[in-house]
């Protein structure tokens, strides 16, 4: 079961609910629902959601991939894809898909730690339009083992950072109140 315009406006209308201060800057989002634009489709180019995984081992350190076409650094995630039920579940998905671990991970909320709205530059290869990305972040805790197996094709590289380096502030302070 492919995942519903509705549910990404509870989700969205839950975390902003949660975080009041980042309506204005999830606006754009709202705005596409109210068009009735499929934002669980990637080929809705005025904007699309996606689903990334910050995953959180015991000593504090969250693991970050580096992006192929990007190439930069970032949290496992990508595009919805028709058999994902649920946010949470595409951000599962996209975290085994990417980094070969699927085991001995338990998510730590319901919502998504946090919400971001962020460009992506034209793809020519794709045939791709600039577009932007809502990514609907899911925080999850690794209590088995590090074992990492790269997606080559999307994937060069992998790191374990401490959550004070994550670069979005936003993020950072959402990702530390929910571990304490």
């Amino acid at each position: 079961m492919a995942i519903t315009p509705d549910h990404i406006r509870d989700t969205l209308t839950a975390y902003m609910d949660a975080h009041p201060t980042e309506k204005n800057f999830l606006a754009p989002a709202i705005e596409l629902l109210d068009t009735h634009a499929e934002l669980a489709s990637r080929k809705e180019f005025r904007g699309h959601a996606t689903a990334g995984a910050l995953l959180v081992g015991d000593d504090m350190h969250v693991l970050l991939i580096h992006h192929n076409a990007l190439d930069i650094w970032l949290t496992p995630g990508g595009h919805l894809e028709p058999e994902d039920a649920t946010l949470l579940d595409a951000a599962l998905r996209e975290l085994a898909e990417e980094t070969g671990i699927s085991g001995g991970i338990t998510p730590l909320l319901p919502l998504p730690v946090h919400i971001d709205v962020h460009p992506i530059p034209a793809n020519t290869t794709k045939n791709e339009p600039a577009h932007q990305h809502f990514d609907f972040r899911h925080l999850f805790r690794l209590t088995g083992e590090r074992a990492v197996t790269l997606q080559a094709e999307e994937v060069n590289g992998f790191t374990w950072r401490p959550v004070g380096d994550l670069p979005d502030p936003t993020l950072r302070h959402h990702v530390h109140t929910a571990l304490r």
